[in-house]
């Protein structure tokens, strides 16, 4: 099968949102205050592609939220190198700051750059996260890794990110979190994707990480107002 060529922009990349779209999916956003935490993929890390804008995907979600709420809050706290257990120690308690009604909350990335992970560890770590950005009353959002995220100085990496994706997608379905999931996203496949250090999304993955959260909180949004309208109707 011939592969597709690749979007030369953000305005033909078929998995990118317009501001206009974006504004569009999420005009009945109720969210006036948004807050990241954990590491280089909470903050938006990655190097500039031509032809897609330079902002990181927390940014990008920020600024369709404050086309509706002009005055949203928004407290990007993620540090690059960041574990879960630096997560807990020095940003969890950064939330009063702006006391969030939407918290990204990490995936335990960093977690894995280790001879041996402890993954009962990681779990306890990251469920304290997703249990205490729970407390606030914030509706979370989190994403899986990647399949492109490879290190190759471990031969067990891929096993490793399905374990740790595992943990957060469990995580997320008991706490109620907008999944995004991209760990078998077909923008994986793209040459371009990575940056330089090989580890973290491009401007074009930013962009489209962007896209898929703005996707997620619409889809959220619409199966709120299905279930009023479901009880209005009964």
């Amino acid at each position: 099968m011939r592969t597709p060529p690749l979007p030369r922009s953000e305005a033909d990349d078929p998995w990118c949102l317009s501001s206009d779209q974006a504004a569009d999916l999420l005009e009945r956003a109720p969210w006036r205050s948004f807050a990241t935490l954990g590491d280089s993929l909470s903050a938006g890390t990655g190097d500039p592609r031509p032809g897609y804008g330079g902002l990181g995907w927390p940014e990008r979600v920020a600024n369709v939220l404050r086309r509706v709420h002009p005055d949203l809050a928004y407290l990007n706290v993620a540090e690059v190198g960041a574990t879960t257990s630096r997560t807990l120690r020095t940003q969890m308690d950064r939330l009063a700051d702006v006391e969030p009604d939407l918290v990204h909350v990490p995936s335990g990335a960093n977690d894995l750059f280790r001879a041996d992970p402890d993954f009962t560890g990681i779990a306890a770590a990251l469920g304290e996260v997703f249990r205490r950005a729970a407390a606030t009353g914030a509706q979370l959002t989190v994403f899986t890794l990647g399949r492109a995220f490879v290190v190759p100085r471990f031969p067990d990496w891929t096993d490793r990110v399905r374990r740790v994706n595992d943990i957060v997608r469990d995580l997320a379905e008991r706490h109620g979190a907008v999944l995004v999931d991209m760990w078998d996203h077909p923008v994986n496949d793209r040459p371009d994707l990575l940056s330089a250090d090989g580890i973290h999304f491009a401007a074009p993955g930013q962009a489209v990480m962007a896209a898929e959260v703005v996707k997620g909180l619409a889809h959220l949004l619409d199966g709120a107002r299905g279930a009023v309208d479901g009880g209005v109707r009964r």
